[in-house]
């Protein structure tokens, strides 16, 4: 039988980070995971330089079925917060664009970082060790006795008072993403938030969509919007055009708010005033339109608009008032209706989790009394940017220092 204080199961982000708090308090902790390789995820994000926080985190940034939740974790350990630690382990990292940071050198740096956490706590790691079986014993009514935890791993029998299980959601099941921390939370009668992709490209079906296949590949800034009056939301992002539907940073941030059958709407040219722009050409150019076009659009997609109409394939100065503010209308408030995503594989991370009603947001404790929930697991999800990481940092943090 071994014994420790705490059990962390996940050694993710959020995992790793909440084990080296923990260990640093003089606690005896224990951090296990299913993979031979700790935080894959972080490794792979930001195209190897993980964009691992943003400077400009607020909760309104996260969606949850309560988006107040994560107000709490967040106010307690901030970008800055993080950074100052990177720094200490002498970490460089850089802005891009939006509050988003990066790693100069490597995502390497930031896992080894977390790991050097770890081993200044002490904590002990096992890996890869399954876990088969977590049984719950109760305390006892004379209050002599705690309740505790009996988890039958792989690597042996572990006793704890506290579980925290930080296993992340289903996105990217390549790298070893499972549905665990779901069937933990059920065991024990927590709720569940309907998991569901997030930050993930959506599809279309392929008759609707061949007239724009061909643009595959093809990248620009959009304001693209879901949803009606107070659930509308929208975002100014890149677009990209891929052979199946469409992706990017515009299209990834959407999905997560986006919801079956109903359709988002693009504005393809939004820092452009197409009407009058288009009329003034008129007056001057006896040019096609699709060549005026592109004086305002990429090309491609000036060629793609305008061949959809017969009103729109002739010289510019012989087009009607009408047909030219109507093909400014069809780009500046494109609708269409995704017929699903690129699913699990494709998402960064999974929306929905743990319901948040069924945890303190000061502690991560559940209802259940010494079981803590952290990071992805939860119903908290970050936009893209280093929103999701910084929840992790947060989450972690809140649970360690909970922890007794």
């Amino acid at each position: 039988m071994h014994k420790f204080d705490v059990v962390v199961i996940g050694a993710g982000a959020a995992g790793l980070f909440c084990a080296g708090v923990a260990g640093q308090r003089g606690l005896k902790v224990l951090v296990l995971d299913h993979s031979e390789k700790v935080a894959e995820k972080i490794r792979i994000s930001g195209g190897g330089r993980a964009n691992f926080t943003n400077r400009d985190v607020t909760p309104a940034n996260f969606l949850s079925d309560n988006p107040h939740f994560c107000r709490s974790a967040l106010s307690r350990y901030t970008p800055k917060d993080f950074t100052e630690l990177m720094t200490r382990h002498g970490i460089s990292f850089h802005e891009k664009h939006k509050g988003q940071l990066f790693c100069d050198r490597s995502a390497e740096d930031l896992v080894n970082m977390l790991l050097a956490e770890c081993a200044s706590g002490n904590v002990t790691r096992w890996q890869p060790c399954s876990v088969k079986n977590i049984a719950y014993s109760a305390a006892g009514a004379d209050g002599t006795s705690a309740g505790s935890y009996e988890i039958d791993s792989s690597q042996g029998t572990i006793q704890t008072p506290q579980i925290v299980v930080a296993t992340g959601g289903l996105s990217i099941p390549k790298i070893g993403a499972s549905d665990f921390g779901y069937r933990i939370a059920q065991q024990f009668g927590l709720r569940l938030v309907t998991p569901r992709p997030a930050l993930v490209p959506l599809t279309f079906d392929s008759e609707a969509w061949a007239p724009y296949a061909h643009l595959s590949g093809l990248a620009l800034p959009v304001l693209i919007e879901t949803g009606v009056k107070k659930a509308k939301t929208s975002f100014h992002e890149d677009l990209l055009f891929t052979h199946r539907g469409l992706s990017g940073p515009a299209v990834l941030q959407i999905s997560s708010y986006w919801a079956e059958g109903t359709p988002i709407r693009l504005n393809l040219a939004p820092e452009k005033d197409l009407p009058p722009a288009l009329l003034r050409a008129k007056a001057t150019s006896r040019k096609l339109i699709a060549n005026e076009l592109a004086q305002l659009v990429p090309s491609r997609l000036a060629d793609a608009w305008a061949g959809q109409d017969p009103a729109w394939q002739k010289p510019i100065c012989d087009a009607t008032d009408k047909a030219l503010n109507s093909l400014a209308e069809k780009l500046a408030r494109w609708e269409l209706t995704p017929n699903g995503s690129e699913g699990y594989k494709k998402a960064e991370v999974t929306a929905g989790g743990v319901d948040t009603r069924d945890l303190s947001s000061q502690t991560m404790e559940s209802k259940q009394p010494g079981l803590y929930f952290i990071g992805e697991v939860v119903d908290v999800t970050g936009w893209l940017g280093g929103y999701n990481f910084q929840w992790a940092w947060a989450s972690g943090f809140a649970c360690g220092q909970a922890l007794v």
